[in-house]
C-alpha cells in the first residue's frame, strides 16, 4: 500500500472492536468496498460522508487489495 494512503487506515480494538477504519471517522473500510461492490460512484459516496475523500476511498481499496493479496489460494484437484 502506498505510504500516504497508509496512514489513512487505522486499527484500534478500543474503536469498533477493531474493524480497520478510515481515520479520524467511525466509517469502517468494510462499509466503503461494499458500498462501491453496489454500484455506487465514488462521487455519491462523497457526497453521502461529506467526511470522506478520494483518498480515503483509495486506501480503502488498497487496503483490501494488501489483504486479499497475502492469501493463500489452494485450488481443487
Amino acid at each position: 500500500m502506498e505510504q500516504a494512503l497508509n496512514k489513512r487506515i487505522i486499527i484500534n480494538p478500543e474503536i469498533m472492536v477493531g474493524k480497520p477504519l478510515i481515520k479520524g471517522t467511525r466509517i469502517p473500510v468494510d462499509a466503503i468496498i461494499r458500498l462501491l461492490a453496489q454500484g455506487m460512484t465514488k462521487e455519491e459516496i462523497l457526497e453521502d460522508y461529506p467526511n470522506l475523500t478520494e483518498d480515503d476511498i483509495k486506501a480503502a481499496l488498497d487496503y483490501v487489495a494488501d489483504v486479499i493479496k497475502g492469501e493463500d489460494v489452494f485450488p481443487l484437484a
